[in-house]
């Protein structure tokens, strides 16, 4: 990444805005980074990973920052001063490699956007960290933590295979039901 990675600064009257600075968040504020650096009339950028939660309703789709506390932006026309970014809203400072902004080329932004779109369209089943033949423990207390393999996986329910009574029998169970086993 040294390559896409460079420390130089640039005098604000020739900024290159190919190019992406790195604003440090304040916890859990990346959004409120990211609403105030566009207010201010910067391009701001905040990757997002798509990820399922498991509910008692089935698997819900979440978006968490990518690289948690990390917000991309560039001036959004020439000569704008970054200055400013350090006492926006939400933002605790610049990513800076000794007294230099950390900059990123714009080809390695959009490579994030192409990971970042790739996820987005992704199905649970896809995403899925429960794998056929995989081994997992039920959670239920009433069935001791018994433990069986991966049948099957759809996006509602798993189907288990499981030892009972030294029969395998398929059970259907929700994803939130299970847990990787050991």
């Amino acid at each position: 990444m040294g390559d896409f990675l460079n420390s130089e600064i640039f005098d604000v009257e020739t900024q290159d805005l190919s190019r992406w600075y790195l604003a440090y968040s304040k916890p859990k504020q990346e959004s409120v980074a990211l609403f105030n650096l566009e207010q201010q009339g910067f391009q701001a950028y905040l990757p997002l990973f798509k990820k399922f939660k498991k509910t008692e309703q089935g698997p819900v789709a979440l978006f968490e920052p990518m690289f948690p506390r990390y917000i991309l932006f560039r001036p959004g026309r020439p000569g704008q001063s970054i200055s400013a970014v350090r006492s926006t809203k939400g933002v605790s400072t610049i990513v800076r490699f000794g007294f230099e902004p950390a900059l990123l080329h714009d080809e390695v932004v959009q490579r994030i956007r192409q990971v970042e779109q790739l996820r987005d369209q992704a199905t649970i089943e896809e995403l899925n960290q429960l794998k056929v033949g995989q081994k997992v423990r039920l959670k239920h207390t009433a069935l001791g933590a018994i433990e069986g393999l991966v049948h099957e996986v759809s996006s509602k329910r798993v189907a288990v295979l499981l030892e009972i009574l030294g029969r395998p029998m398929v059970v259907q169970v929700e994803h939130h039901q299970v847990e990787a086993g050991g």
